[in-house]
């Protein structure tokens, strides 16, 4: 007698996106919102229809999304849809802080240039669109011209509650001459291990006018059991400056993206991101920088840490318009892969149509421990995992060094180490 088989569960494709939006939900969203708003709901929900998850074709063998099981996962509601826990203490005049539906109420007019004209999500980037049309919380700060903030605005996102999802957007203007620094916090809430899977998509849309500076700092350290889609996106105005740290340790699949346009001329980014990956986590992580001003500088920079079976893309493209004469622009992405099993990519790329730059150029490499540095370390008589650990964590140094507030940057060199520590006793272990 032959035994039947149990069917199979039918395979996924890698671009397959599990989460399906709750329409009803965004249009009870709508029914109470004013009809702009609402229109701009419903125009995201479309292009989240229409659009596959990578548009890119060059970047389209490079996606995942195979470990994000959210076909169970349900948006909070209006009532019970976790708000951001933002420290504001001794702003000055001119900086308001609030959450994104009040200031729709308090400044309509305000609130519709920004929100559909400031720097929303790419129209091609679905999982920016999925955030905009289904959004149910969100924060605004705006700096008023020639306002200097001396201490960093903390915002704080609680992630995690098993089966829901949080979608949000953060927008942030700075007027002329303004200058500020943001600490963004997204942290693991609740206790990991669950099987169900949580959700947080979330924006971030900065606006800079003329010389304005703002230093904008984002670590996130989600639960095992978190998937993650990030997008942030900047307009960049005549001779202003904008300074990205980013840190990326937990989650369970994390998708991001950064879209830096320079608008204006003599405008800079710098922009400088860390992966620290171990077990199977998946990073995907992409970079758009594009030059329209004159003599516009960028520099950008991607390191990631592999342990385990973990992996990343490190995807960069950069674009000099024909308007963008006297561009210098930079990109780098490196790897270290500390496992046989772990896997990284980097895949930087330039696209000039402006011949006259100062420089355009990009480099890469993914590799093991530079041995050159360990034998060094060790003829100092510093141990092997010692001297494993500060070559490791001294390659992410740079990115830690730019968060603006000594007591985040502390943080984020503790969540290092005890990541690498974790790492290395399951390696033991094992």
């Amino acid at each position: 007698m032959t035994l039947a088989r149990a069917p199979r569960a039918p395979r996924r494709a890698p671009s397959e996106l599990t989460f399906t939006p709750d329409r009803d939900l965004i249009e009870a969203y709508a029914a109470e919102e004013p009809s702009w708003l609402a229109d701009d709901r419903r125009a995201a929900l479309a292009r989240f229809d229409e659009l596959p998850t990578e548009t890119n074709q060059l970047y389209t063998p490079y996606i995942d999304l195979r470990a994000a099981d959210l076909a169970e996962v349900r948006p909070f509601g209006p009532a019970d849809a976790p708000g951001a826990d933002v420290e504001t203490a001794g702003l000055p005049a001119g900086v308001t802080v609030e959450p994104l539906r009040d200031w729709i109420l308090r400044e309509p007019d305000a609130a519709r240039t920004l929100i559909t004209e400031g720097a929303p999500a790419p129209a091609d980037d679905k999982l920016g669109q999925l955030t905009r049309a289904a959004w149910n919380q969100g924060v605004v700060i705006r700096v008023a011209p020639g306002a200097q903030v001396e201490q960093p605005i903390v915002v704080r996102w609680p992630v995690g509650a098993p089966g829901r999802a949080l979608l949000t957007r953060t927008i942030i203007e700075l007027g002329a001459g303004a200058k500020a620094s943001i600490v963004e916090d997204i942290l693991g809430a609740g206790v990991g291990g669950s099987d169900a899977q949580s959700l947080f998509t979330g924006t971030t849309e900065v606006i800079l006018g003329d010389g304005a500076e703002l230093a904008m700092a984002s670590i996130q350290d989600l639960l095992e059991s978190t998937v993650a889609f990030q997008n942030r996106h900047a307009s960049i105005g005549e001779g202003a400056k904008l300074h990205w740290a980013l840190a990326q340790l937990g989650g369970r699949v994390v998708r991001s993206r950064v879209d830096n346009v320079l608008a204006g001329d003599r405008s800079s980014v710098e922009q400088v991101e860390i992966v620290f990956g171990s077990d199977d986590q998946l990073f995907d992580l992409t970079s758009y920088t594009r030059h329209v001003g004159r003599d516009t500088t960028g520099n950008l920079l991607s390191k990631a840490v592999l342990l385990d079976a973990s992996r990343t893309y490190l995807k960069g493209m950069i674009t000099i318009d024909k308007t963008a004469i006297g561009t210098d622009s930079f990109l780098g992405e490196f790897g270290m892969n500390l496992s046989k099993k772990a896997r990284s990519v980097a895949i930087p790329s330039l696209e000039i149509d402006q011949p006259d730059c100062r420089r355009a150029a990009h480099s890469s490499s993914v590799g093991p421990i530079d041995e050159t540095q360990l034998f060094y370390l060790e003829s100092r008589g510093i141990p092997p995992d010692e001297a494993r650990k500060f070559i490791v964590l001294g390659f992410l140094e740079p990115v830690v060094a730019r968060v603006p507030l000594e007591a985040e940057r502390d943080r984020l060199r503790e969540l290092l180490e005890a990541k690498w520590i974790a790492g290395t006793e399951d390696a033991a272990a094992a």
